[in-house]
């Protein structure tokens, strides 16, 4: 038995607390944003935001033909900008969409032609599971290791489908109903995971119902969405089978939280996705910062509002937001201790993800 003067066990920081620790304010606030790259090669303000705004993640954007190896030096010289200045040495997270169809980045020697998610599902499970991880092994050898896809939406309809601006017009849907979306939208999902690459479902929670698209559209609504629809279904059994990344549509849900979109709704971000849920991961924006639907709120605003309401991540198509965003949550993280908890509890939950990869 211990002595009496033994003092108590306490459990040693895991890594990722670790590497909290040890990061500056403004370091946390970077692993918080994902920033576009095209895709054929990185902007000035890419490079930017990476360097002198620490920001921890970057996705290519656009659309490239030059093939694995033209990408794989694209994303060198991403990567090449992690120091112990710019995000004290933590990597990022590297993604793009390669959802297939019309949704499909990179191209040419070395990536395989990916169908539409509609014509996919007409592979079955096993075979789109085994074509994912294809897929997804092809992204690997690029050194992309996050694919902002599957579109776990499910569309009420064939009928309905072609006025569905963002999801049905393009075929991005698995199917009709949520069991079928559920089990092959997951299929692929599992094929990603398989070769190394995490998959992260969208749009959260829904995109299926709505007629325009939020990237071209303000004041886009969902009308008929529950909190407990059964649309939701694709997202959690996503979840439950350890996704580790979800990321928010940009709509209203006027049977959820009329009042806010989803990106700036607590009510969908923390009482759906983590209490209703479970979900333990990365709550990913869509584009907040070119997107029409957020013409309405200044850059700084629309980081303020999406951290404040329990987002994790912020996915910002526009390099030149991302100065004028991380000045504002730096800003009120030193000023305000609720908001910065909820900085830094994102920040780890970022660096815990990482730490799995």
């Amino acid at each position: 038995m211990p002595s009496p003067s033994a003092a108590p066990a306490t459990s040693a920081p895991t890594a990722a607390e670790q590497q909290l620790a040890a990061l500056s304010l403004e370091q946390r606030v970077g692993q918080l944003f994902m920033v576009a790259a095209k895709a054929t090669g990185a902007e000035p303000g890419t490079m930017q935001a990476l360097r002198e705004y620490h920001t921890g993640n970057v996705y290519l954007s656009g659309r490239s033909k030059a093939g694995s190896a033209a990408t794989a030096g694209v994303v060198s010289s991403l990567t090449g900008t992690v120091s112990s200045a710019t995000t004290g040495g933590v990597p990022l997270f590297v993604a793009t969409d390669q959802e297939g169809g019309y949704v499909q980045v990179l191209s040419g020697p070395g990536f395989s032609t990916i169908p539409t998610a509609l014509v996919q599902a007409g592979a079955g499970q096993a075979k789109l599971r085994a074509d994912a991880a294809i897929w997804g092994k092809e992204l690997r050898s690029a050194g992309v290791n996050v694919n902002l896809a599957p579109v776990l939406d499910t569309v009420t309809s064939p009928e309905f489908a072609p006025s569905n601006a963002p999801i049905g017009h393009f075929q991005r849907e698995y199917g009709y109903a949520p069991g079928t979306v559920s089990t092959l939208g997951n299929a692929f999902a599992d094929g990603m995971k398989d070769a190394g690459v995490a998959p992260v479902v969208k749009h959260f929670p829904g995109l299926g119902r709505v007629v325009p698209n939020t990237d071209v559209t303000s004041d886009v609504r969902d009308t008929s969405t529950t909190r407990n629809d059964p649309a939701l279904e694709p997202f959690h059994a996503a979840i439950t089978s350890g996704t580790q990344w979800v990321m928010v549509s940009n709509a209203y849900y006027d049977k959820i939280d009329p009042a806010n979109i989803a990106p700036f709704s607590p009510t969908v971000m923390d009482t759906m996705l983590r209490a209703d849920a479970g979900f333990t991961g990365i709550v990913l924006s869509d584009d907040l910062c070119s997107a029409a639907q957020l013409e309405a709120w200044s850059d700084a605003d629309r980081a303020l509002n999406f951290f404040g309401a329990g987002g994790t991540m912020l996915v910002c198509a526009d390099p030149a937001s991302i100065p004028a965003m991380h000045q504002a949550v730096v800003k009120k993280a030193a000023t305000d201790a609720s908001f910065r908890a909820k900085v830094d509890t994102a920040a780890l939950t970022v660096l815990r993800v990482k730490a799995g990869q």
